[in-house]
């Protein structure tokens, strides 16, 4: 049985999760309960009219940063963009959310997701990096940082390869800032073509809790 969450801030072992990858539903999206949660392996993913659902999948699918696979292709379409790093993040997540998606009737970004992050964000935990041509956003994505670990949660594009684009600019920064990889979640075809790969739970959480450890600064200047 997924054990419920109650007032108390604490989550049941991640290792203990349902075959599906869920730990534990219900609870809030307060900073600290999210925090708390993303420095577990844990991270909150659930539709509109559902419980808060708490996940720690397993195998988990990471981004080694030196294994990004940037193609010929791509690296010349990245001078066309103007990335910047936290200069918009409203607006990214809110495009995330509206972005359809394949086998979704929905999106997980529910207006409770959106708040709750964009108070992450006011807190210096949560992170947006943003693709521009011509001044207008045409794509970006977001997460959270926890130690040297950059949590991925999602990204859109309006032009043809606007969040590859930022995300490899990302990869580029985060090197260079000493963090140690991309916490991906879960498999996707998409992912795993840039180099994403999937590792075990107990893997990821071990390295989770030695990344913890870094003394890392996201730099929120632009690229």
């Amino acid at each position: 049985m997924i054990p419920r969450l109650t007032y108390q801030l604490a989550f049941p072992d991640p290792r203990t999760a349902s075959e599906e990858g869920i730990v534990a539903y219900g609870g809030d999206l307060t900073p600290s309960r999210l925090m708390l949660a993303y420095r577990n392996g844990i991270f909150p993913w659930y539709g509109k009219n559902d419980p808060i659902l708490w996940w720690s999948p397993d195998p988990r699918l990471i981004m080694e940063l030196d294994e990004f696979k940037l193609s010929r292709s791509l690296r010349k379409k990245i001078p066309r963009f103007e990335v910047r790093f936290d200069t918009a993040f409203s607006k990214v997540i809110r495009e995330c959310s509206s972005v359809p998606r394949r086998g979704q009737s929905g999106s997980w970004i529910v207006s409770e997701m959106i708040e709750a992050y964009e108070e992450l964000y006011a807190l210096g935990y949560a992170h947006s990096v943003e693709a521009y041509q011509n001044g207008e956003l045409v794509g970006g994505l977001y997460g959270v940082c926890v130690g040297g670990v950059f949590c991925g949660e999602s990204m859109f594009a309006k032009v043809s390869d606007a969040s590859k684009v930022a995300f490899a600019v990302l990869i580029e920064r985060l090197r260079e800032w000493g963090f140690d990889f991309v916490d991906c979640q879960v498999p996707t075809p998409h992912l795993k073509s840039l180099g994403a790969k999937e590792i075990s739970r107990t893997e990821f959480l071990f390295r989770l809790r030695q990344s913890y450890q870094r003394d890392t600064t996201f730099n929120s200047v632009s690229a």
